[in-house]
């Protein structure tokens, strides 16, 4: 069973440990739902923004810097209404 605790994490690591500890607290018994797709949202858009800024919104370089291709690249601006 993982621990609330992990020795030598990353800052954003430990962030979203945080939130999830917050989460399940808010919870108060109830079942979660979602909550892959609901935490993979609320970082994806902010890396892909930050990502296309220093980029100078060349889409290609943001794509080879994330790691993915071009198309993938439009498909989540796209799924994140990102322009």
């Amino acid at each position: 069973m993982a621990t609330e605790q992990h020795i030598d994490e990353s800052e954003l690591a430990a962030c979203v440990r945080r939130v999830l500890i917050e989460y399940f607290k808010d919870l108060d018994g109830e079942a979660p739902a979602g909550i892959y797709e609901m935490v993979v949202n609320c970082v994806e858009r902010p890396v892909l923004d930050l990502v296309l800024y220093h980029a100078d919104g060349n889409q290609s370089r943001a794509a080879d810097w994330l790691g993915i291709n071009r198309n993938t690249l439009r498909k989540k601006m796209q799924q994140h209404g990102i322009k």
